[in-house]
Order: C-alpha cells, then structure tokens, then sequence
C-alpha cells in the first residue's frame, strides 16, 4: 500500500478556507498503473462517501476500484478515514499545501482536476461563498460586506508520498 499526498496551490484574493462544497465532492483523477506503467486515458473520479466491494479481498471495500485496461490487473484507492480535506488558506497563498491523503494499491494518481462545486470565506469579512467553480481555471466575484474583489486563480497540484 502507497500513502499519496495530494498538495494543492492556488493564488487567493481577498479568499481563505477553500475547500470541496459538499461531503460527497466528485474528485476527478489522472491514474497510472504501478504495475505495467500504463496511464489511464480518460479521467477517473471518486468521492468520500461511496465505497465499492473489491474482488480480491473477502468483503473489503475501497473509494474507487478500477481495473488496468493493458495489464488487467484490479487496483484500489481510499481515503483515508480519519484525513478529511485540509482547508487552503490565505497563508499558503502561492505556495503548496496538504490537500488529501489517498491509500493506494496497484496504482497512482498523477494528476488532479479541481472540477465542480468548492466553498471559501471573504478574509476580512467572512462573507461564504458556496458556489465556485474552478474548472476554467480561475474563478472571481465581489465581497459587498469588505467592498472588495475576491478571486482564485493560477490553480495547481502536485502528488507525493506521504
């Protein structure tokens, strides 16, 4: 079993806190096969709340099951359960920050893409907002409660061994 660590950096404007919307987020991944090395062509999602039975082990679970499309070989990924998502704060504007913390098994994700629905509070003013959408890459809005622009852009992630 690999522990993966999922860090994630983001320029913040005016914004703090910023996490998935909801529990059961959809969090969309760019996977590899540890054992043949083949990537994965299209994008694989999974979420905290769903689990799915594994056929190796004898009533075992895992967040996402998925089997090598070359090698056929069936590996797993799961949250782990005592690691809910970090909030990005203000303070790690620009730079790099825990994220998530996935356990794999015969695979790796290598990449990460911050599609649907993601929450974050004004810095001043603590006005919520609960409906960002991250997927063209930037995102941006008015906090009338601070009279000031807030936004997030120049989104990036990066994976590591935890």
């Amino acid at each position: 079993m690999v522990r993966l660590l999922l860090s994630i950096k983001a320029e913040l404007e005016n914004v703090t806190d910023l996490l998935p919307a909801s529990e059961d987020y959809e969090y969309f991944f760019k996977v590899k096969c540890t054992s043949c090395n083949e990537v994965h062509p299209k994008i694989v999602s999974m979420n905290r709340v769903e689990e799915h039975e594994v056929n190796a082990g004898k009533g075992s679970t895992a967040h996402f099951v998925w089997r090598c499309g070359l090698c056929k070989r069936e590996s797993t990924a799961k949250f782990e359960p005592k690691n809910p998502p970090q909030a990005y704060t203000v303070d790690a504007n620009g730079q790099y920050a825990p994220f998530i913390t996935v356990d794999c098994r015969g695979l790796e994700f290598i990449g990460f893409e911050p599609r649907g629905t993601w929450k974050a509070a004004g810095v001043e003013s603590g006005t919520r907002f609960d409906d960002i959408t991250l997927e063209e890459g930037e995102w941006v809005d008015y906090d009338e409660k601070a009279a000031q622009p807030v936004g997030i852009s120049a989104i990036e992630s990066q994976w590591s061994r935890a």
